[in-house]
């Protein structure tokens, strides 16, 4: 057995905007054309410039980017299983090919040079990656909880090919002890993270039309939870939706059923009118909720759009997967639009008493509120911010010094949007 205390390492977030647009079409994979770099509106330009160091036009062709690279990853990863070891994108933008000696490596190497991408040569392809994480989370379901509970996470990183574990920066958690067989395993100390819950105050929201990134409440008999909408939509009869975090739900046992929490405007600390009942809400491996929207709001909600609450919004052009390296930026209530950069993908982290699974995670600030927001990579869709390390700090600024003080950075966990949509049938994102 080896104690953690001898490994350390820290690890590494998301932004969004959308508004309005009467009758938008709908899709789930094939995207329309992405909005040109001058569509995006001034708070997401701005918030791309200081969190990405990126012009719009930067930030929106290292998105495509990373969209290609995820089509031909998932050709890579099923024709050539035994060395294909994961896809990224590096800090300047450029696509990377790892591959690890096996018995198709040349014909591996020979199909991602003809593509034009590079090839960096690893240890481990993700297949062993995969094995590897599963005897980890073998190891760790057996854990009594004492044990099991400083462990909030466990994940492959593509770029150091490895398996990382994430445990509490506690000293108990600094001394647990892992087994030999976990040897390669690589330990990171950070704060646990949290759940992003609605906050005590807000700036007034517009009254017409609801967008991503816009507050509500949800209240139940028992209370009310304040968080940000997530992106427009449709279920399969063609109801307007919006698809929001699950954890906003106070009673989630109830949705869908005439005892469902109902969802509200909100301005300022005031609840506004009704606009809908949760239809569907999971914590449990997927983060996500469907709010059926009221027929009297169903117009409010037919646009395929996403902002800052009050600010000019963003459309949505398509649905994205996450791959490391891509930029990412998220919108909510709380702290509005921010962006990062993809640092880990497939994430499995516990998040109080629910374990949330085949999530992304971004160096970004996310706050009590932003959750359930909606999370982009130039302009599609990419997820819902469901947890963040900092949720509870009061402002970025602080999370920002917190974390590096404990070698970390904030952090958000997204839940991939595409997951959602396949775990639905017949649900659908506005896009235009």
């Amino acid at each position: 057995m080896r104690s953690v205390r001898a490994r350390r390492a820290a690890m590494i977030g998301s932004a969004a905007l959308l508004l309005i647009a009467p009758g938008a079409a709908l899709a789930h994979a094939e995207p329309s054309a992405p909005a040109p770099a001058t569509a995006l509106p001034a708070d997401l330009v701005a918030a791309i410039q200081r969190d990405l160091g990126l012009s719009p036009a930067q930030y929106l062709d290292k998105a495509e980017a990373g969209q290609k690279l995820v089509e031909f990853a998932n050709t890579m990863r099923g024709k050539f299983p035994e060395s294909f070891a994961g896809a990224w994108l590096d800090p300047a933008g450029s696509p990377l090919i790892g591959l690890a000696d096996g018995p198709d490596k040349a014909a591996a190497r020979a199909a991602v040079e003809a593509a034009g991408y590079k090839v960096k040569d690893l240890p481990r392809s993700e297949r062993a990656l995969r094995d590897q994480l599963g005897h980890m989370n073998s190891w760790i379901e057996k854990l009594p909880a004492p044990l099991s509970g400083l462990i909030s996470g466990a994940a492959i990183d593509t770029v150091n090919n490895d398996v990382v574990l994430r445990v509490q920066n506690t000293a108990e958690g600094q001394g647990l002890q892992l087994p030999d067989f976990l040897e390669s395993a690589r330990v990171v100390l950070a704060p646990a993270l949290g759940s992003s819950a609605p906050p005590a105050a807000e700036s007034p929201v517009a009254a017409d039309a609801r967008l991503g990134g816009d507050a509500y409440a949800a209240e139940n008999a028992d209370g009310a939870f304040r968080c940000s909408l997530g992106f427009n939509g449709t279920d399969g009869s063609g109801h307007a939706v919006n698809i929001s975090a699950g954890h906003c739900d106070p009673n989630r046992d109830a949705a869908g059923t005439g005892a469902a929490s109902i969802a509200f405007e909100t301005h300022g600390a005031a609840f506004g009118d009704r606009f809908g009942t949760f239809a569907k809400s999971t914590v449990e491996g997927l983060d996500y909720s469907v709010i059926k929207i009221d027929d009297a709001a169903t117009k409010r909600f037919e646009n395929n759009f996403v902002r800052a609450p009050g600010a000019n919004p963003v459309p949505i052009t398509g649905t994205a997967d996450p791959v490391v390296g891509a930029p990412v930026c998220k919108s909510g209530l709380t702290t509005g639009f921010s962006c990062g950069t993809i640092n880990s993908v497939n994430q499995i982290v516990d998040v109080g008493t629910r374990t949330l699974k085949n999530g992304f995670t971004a160096n970004i600030c996310a706050l009590q509120g932003d959750s359930g927001g909606a999370i982009v990579t130039g302009t599609r869709a990419l997820g819902i911010s469901s947890a963040s390390n900092v949720g509870d700090m009061g402002y970025c600024e602080l999370a920002s010094v917190v974390t590096t003080l404990v070698g970390d950075s904030p952090q958000l966990y997204g839940t991939p949007i595409n997951a959602i949509l396949a775990a639905n049938p017949g649900l659908k994102v506005r896009t235009g």
